[in-house]
């Protein structure tokens, strides 16, 4: 067979090959060797026809995927060169039953990495006042407080130590009672306050009164007497000692918040009493064991007085 023979019989075979996909399908019913004695080329190809047996073009294989057939290269006489296949990610099938697979290998890596935690920073120290302006700050609080203040307190808003805070308290009050101011600073009920100086209570309760007071009684004051010296006691003990009953005095001295309860008798199971912080603030005291002694008021038969309550 000549050369140009050759190439019309490739160029016939070429024109009359028909890919797999568009080929007629036999019947579901009829065996696929039915009716047709011809024999069926391997891979979906077409009997090569005489002659050619030597130069047959080889039938593309069907195509794995769903993509466009592609159209047939001529022959140029060179051997082909198979191209090498995309290698693609086998998809993992789903378990039954099981969630669908992701899409893509690169779907089940994180598309932004975790991020990191942020270290704590240490909080910045406390500025170091000094001696001038923590002087001032310090007059400037007690002015507005109604209540006396305590060093720890002092402490915690002017972020100073406590040791500090004390000592400085002591020196200003030092040095009002240097100058001779009208008014010092000194502890009561646990802490500290302004309080006017004692020789200039006429002049102050000229101007606070102005003949309108609201004063204790003879029987409250007795009876806030007894609970100050003898606390915690208990409401008999209190009417035994003053010779009456006092439960309307009592009341009285725990409404204007002198006098509280603070539990109850083991053997009796009477509410004990005592008296609060206000009435160390009243009395400007620091605690109850700077009360005056009573040995120089008592009077003699005391003893005698005490068997006959019995």
């Amino acid at each position: 067979m000549s050369t140009e023979e050759h190439r019309n019989s490739l160029a016939d075979q070429a024109a009359a090959w028909v890919p797999p996909w568009e080929r007629p399908r036999p019947p579901r019913d009829t065996p696929p060797d039915a009716g047709d004695d011809s024999p069926r080329p391997d891979h979906g190809g077409e009997t090569p026809p005489e002659g050619a047996a030597a130069s047959t073009i080889p039938a593309e294989p069907e195509p794995a995927t769903n993509s466009e057939p592609r159209a047939p290269e001529p022959d140029t006489g060179e051997p082909a060169v198979a191209e090498p296949a995309a290698a693609e990610p086998a998809a993992a099938e789903p378990a039954a039953g099981g969630p669908e697979p992701v899409a893509g290998a690169a779907a089940r890596v994180p598309s932004k990495r975790p991020a990191q935690r942020r270290r704590a920073t240490a909080p910045e120290p406390a500025r170091q006042l000094d001696d001038a302006e923590l002087r001032g700050a310090l007059e400037a609080i007690l002015l507005v407080v109604d209540e006396p203040v305590s060093e720890a307190t002092l402490a915690d808003v002017l972020e100073q130590p406590a040791t500090r805070i004390g000592a400085m308290l002591d020196e200003i009050s030092a040095g009002y009672t240097a100058a001779g101011h009208g008014f010092d600073l000194r502890r009561a009920a646990g802490g500290w306050r302004l309080y006017t100086r004692p020789e200039y209570a006429t002049y102050v309760e000229r101007f606070v009164l102005d003949g309108q007071s609201v004063r204790l009684t003879q029987a409250a004051l007795e009876t806030l007497a007894v609970v100050a010296y003898k606390q915690p006691v208990t409401r008999s003990r209190i009417s035994a000692i003053r010779g009456v009953n006092c439960d309307g005095v009592i009341r009285t001295l725990v409404t204007r918040g002198l006098v509280e309860e603070c539990g109850t008798e083991p053997e009796s199971g009477a509410f004990l009493y005592r008296t609060t912080p206000l009435f160390l603030e009243k009395l400007g005291l620091n605690s109850v064991d700077e009360l005056p002694p009573l040995a120089p008021f008592l009077p003699d038969d005391v003893e005698e007085l005490s068997d006959a309550t019995r």
